[in-house]
């Protein structure tokens, strides 16, 4: 059991909304008892879409993509990589973690073969709204883009956008305003 005060501490929270949040999903905790953790993970789980493993796709194989597919961390929450694509003749052929490198023209039997909505491009910018036409047109609807540019997409298509260096920045900013260090 968990109760909402030791979560609300953990999220820096009033105990009151976290129950208020929790009531949301349907969860209902017993006064003075708190959540049973498992149901609650099943819960949170269930409204984020987890309880299902979904397949995934990567677009780019070089070191991003490669890393990614690499990355033991999908499994954990329910992803799974079907597929690992490129153009570069000297990538496609080779494994990585047990994943042959396909070429390109081959995304679509295959997005359509696993029932694939989620795909990653990974590919230099010049090749990332190619990439994200041709997903969109093998069926994907959810697309994490990892090139260094932004995409267009028609409705109905989500893309989440991670550029490292914006990130980078944001840690930047808030190393900018510690306190600095007394020296002694």
């Amino acid at each position: 059991m968990v109760s909402s005060a030791n979560l609300a501490e953990a999220a820096n929270l009033n105990p009151a909304k976290v129950r208020k949040d929790l009531s949301y999903l349907g969860s209902n905790g017993i006064r003075g008892v708190g959540y049973d953790r498992i149901q609650l993970c099943y819960e949170i789980r269930g409204h984020l879409g987890l309880n299902q493993e979904a397949p995934v796709v990567i677009v780019g194989a070089g070191n991003l993509g490669s890393a990614l597919a690499n990355y033991g961390g999908f499994s954990s929450s329910g992803f799974y990589i079907v597929g690992v694509y490129d153009l570069d003749p000297s990538r496609i052929g080779t494994t990585i973690n047990n994943q042959e490198i396909q070429h390109i023209h081959h995304l679509e039997a295959d997005v359509a073969h696993h029932k694939v909505t989620m795909g990653v491009i990974t590919t230099p910018p010049g090749a990332a709204q190619d990439t994200a036409d041709r997903m969109i047109a093998a069926g994907i609807r959810s697309i994490l883009n990892f090139a260094p540019t932004v995409i267009q997409v028609p409705e109905g298509v989500d893309v989440r956008r991670v550029d490292l260096s914006t990130e980078l920045q944001i840690l930047s900013y808030y190393e900018s305003r510690r306190p600095t260090e007394q020296a002694s």
